[in-house]
């Protein structure tokens, strides 16, 4: 059951993408999450120790709400199996719940209008189309840059946009799955450094970094064993993430980009911005050949292998425990 959960919710994502509308998961965690911040920030009336303890009561009311749907989408999906469904109304409970959290497609289709951009001599484009999938400043990037920007957002977006939902649905289900997608909802929207949000997004930050402890480091993992389906370096993959994925200031990013980097010979990382402030990174892999359109493509040809992967890990592995 768990395997067809799992294959079924990234088949839908492949074939149709990541369901939208007014009602989607992540808009509704969105509006509560500023509704809730809004709230927290008057309470506090600008006490940095207010603010974090409204930011605690937040993540609190955000992840049981995700908690409480999950449960009752799943309670709907049994009541169906009661009345003649025999298990296959569950079974598109958990599938709905999974596949509503996964961003597989929408990332490679970003990625994809950032190289059509660059295929057409529309460097301008081609910086406002990546603008959507990082938040660094865009406005002066090179193409070199524009093209490390994306590759360094497909590696991450393995580890939260789909091996971070695969993993919880693969532990507890559609609801943990969701649980997961909030969490990282909660970090994108409040976790920031900068002084508006850090205290607030204190709490947020910390949550979703410990649950993506696990799902960065078994993306690394997948895309090394993807690079080698792929025919790419899987061994400079794994050397990169042990060596170079602690150096970032993040505990996770690291991992997925400093694999992506070592499987592909290229650079990514370095010097950048965000409104303006530099910001020092550090580099992931070695420079041993030039980061190309062709490369970026080969990136998303990795990304998909990586995720087919992933499947097949979480099957074998439950097969391993006997579950």
């Amino acid at each position: 059951m768990t395997f067809g959960v799992l294959a079924a919710a990234l088949a839908l994502d492949a074939a149709v993408g990541d369901p939208d509308g007014p009602l989607h998961p992540v808009r509704l965690m969105g509006r509560l999450i500023d509704a809730s911040a809004a709230w927290a920030r008057r309470r506090a009336a600008g006490s940095p120790r207010r603010l974090r303890l409204g930011g605690v009561g937040v993540v609190a009311l955000v992840l049981g709400a995700a908690w409480a749907a999950g449960g009752a989408c799943l309670a709907l999906g049994l009541w169906a199996d009661a009345h003649g469904l025999d298990g296959w109304g569950s079974f598109a409970a958990q599938t709905l719940m999974v596949w509503s959290c996964l961003g597989a497609r929408s990332m490679r289709e970003h990625a994809r209008a950032v190289l059509g951009a660059l295929g057409r001599g529309d460097l301008a484009a081609a910086r406002a189309a990546v603008g959507l999938m990082v938040g660094r400043d865009t406005a002066g990037l090179d193409e070199t840059g524009v093209l490390r920007a994306c590759l360094e957002s497909v590696a991450e977006g393995l580890g939260d946009g789909v091996l971070g939902p695969l993993f919880f649905a693969w532990l507890g289900g559609g609801p943990l799955a969701l649980v997961y997608r909030a969490a990282n909802t909660l970090d994108s929207m409040l976790g920031h450094r900068d002084e508006a949000r850090r205290d607030l997004g204190w709490a947020s930050a910390r949550v979703d970094d410990v649950l993506s402890w696990v799902p960065a480091r078994e993306a690394a993992l997948a895309a090394a064993l993807g690079a080698w389906c792929l025919g790419l370096d899987a061994r400079a993959a794994l050397r990169a993430a042990r060596r170079d994925a602690k150096l970032q200031p993040s505990p996770n990013s690291g991992w997925p980009e400093a694999a992506f980097a070592g499987a592909l010979g290229v650079r990514l990382g370095g010097p950048l911005s965000y409104g303006g402030v530099p910001a020092d990174k550090p580099f992931l892999g070695e420079d041993l050949r030039p980061l190309t359109a062709a490369v970026c493509r080969r990136g998303l040809d990795l990304f998909v292998a990586a995720c087919v992967v992933a499947v097949a890990g979480h099957e074998l592995l439950g097969l391993a425990l006997g579950r």
